[in-house]
C-alpha cells in the first residue's frame, strides 16, 4: 500500500478535508492519502508574504508525514517550501501549481489561470518562468469580490470563476485553463464538466503525477 501525504499550508481543517476528499477520487487501488493542516498561519493564503511565511510550516508538516508516507503533495497554489522539502525528505514531492502548469502546457499548449487572489498574480508568472513555460502562459484572469468571501460561498465562487475561465479562453487565446488554488478545489472539479476545452484541476494534476512517480521510486520534484 502506497501512502501519500497532502500538506495544507492553510489553517483550515475544512479545506484539508475537502482537498483530501478530492484527491481520493483520483487514487487507484493500492493508494491511500493523509491530509495535514498547518498549525499556525492563515486560513487562506492571499499574498506573497503569506506564501513565504508558510514555507517553514510546510517543511515541518512534510517531515512529520515523511516518516509514514511514500510521497508528499504541497497543496497551496504557489508550492511554498517544495524544493526544500524534496531535498530534506528524500521523497517524491510535487506542488499543485507546478503539476498543473506542466499538465496545462504539455505539447506546447497555451494556458491561462483563473483565480481569486490578485496579490499572487506575479508569483504565477514567476513559477511559469521557472518551469520554462512562460512563453505559453496567456495570463491570469481574476474574479470580482473578496477572495475569502467567495471561497466560502460555493455557488458564487463557481459563477465568478466560470466568467474568468471564459475570459481566458475567449479573450486571451488560452487552450487550457488552470483553476488557481487549493481551496478552489471543488469549483475546479465542477468547471471541468462545464467547458469542452481543458480546465485543469490542480489537485488532480498533483495526485496523478504522484501516482505515476511512486512506483518508479523517484525522489524529485516535477521538472519541465
Amino acid at each position: 500500500m502506497k501512502r501519500i501525504g497532502l500538506i495544507n499550508p492553510n489553517t483550515s481543517q475544512a479545506t484539508t478535508a475537502m482537498m483530501t476528499d478530492i484527491a481520493r477520487l483520483y487514487l487507484p487501488d493500492g493508494f491511500v492519502i493523509e491530509g495535514l493542516t498547518a498549525r499556525r498561519g492563515v486560513s487562506m493564503i492571499l499574498d506573497e508574504e503569506e506564501l513565504a511565511a508558510a514555507e517553514d510550516g510546510v517543511i515541518s508538516m512534510g517531515l512529520e508525514l515523511a516518516g509514514r508516507c511514500d510521497g508528499l503533495i504541497v497543496c497551496a497554489f504557489g508550492d511554498p517550501g517544495l524544493e526544500r522539502l524534496a531535498d530534506m525528505s528524500g521523497l517524491p514531492c510535487v506542488g499543485i501549481c507546478q503539476a498543473s502548469m506542466m499538465e496545462a502546457s504539455a505539447h506546447g499548449r497555451r494556458f491561462g489561470i483563473a483565480t481569486v487572489t490578485p496579490d499572487l498574480v506575479e508569483s504565477f508568472f514567476a513559477k511559469a518562468k521557472a518551469l520554462g513555460v512562460a512563453s505559453l502562459f496567456t495570463g491570469t484572469r481574476l474574479t470580482a469580490g473578496d477572495p475569502q468571501q467567495l471561497a466560502s460561498t460555493p455557488d458564487a465562487l463557481l459563477a465568478a470563476l466560470e466568467v474568468a475561465v471564459r475570459q481566458c479562453f475567449e479573450e486571451d487565446g488560452a487552450e487550457a485553463v488552470i483553476i488557481g488554488g487549493g481551496p478552489l478545489g471543488q469549483a475546479a472539479e465542477a468547471l471541468q464538466r462545464i467547458f469542452p476545452a481543458p480546465v485543469i484541476a490542480p489537485i488532480r494534476s498533483a495526485v496523478e503525477w504522484m501516482v505515476r512517480a511512486l512506483p518508479e521510486g523517484q525522489s524529485s520534484t516535477v521538472h519541465g
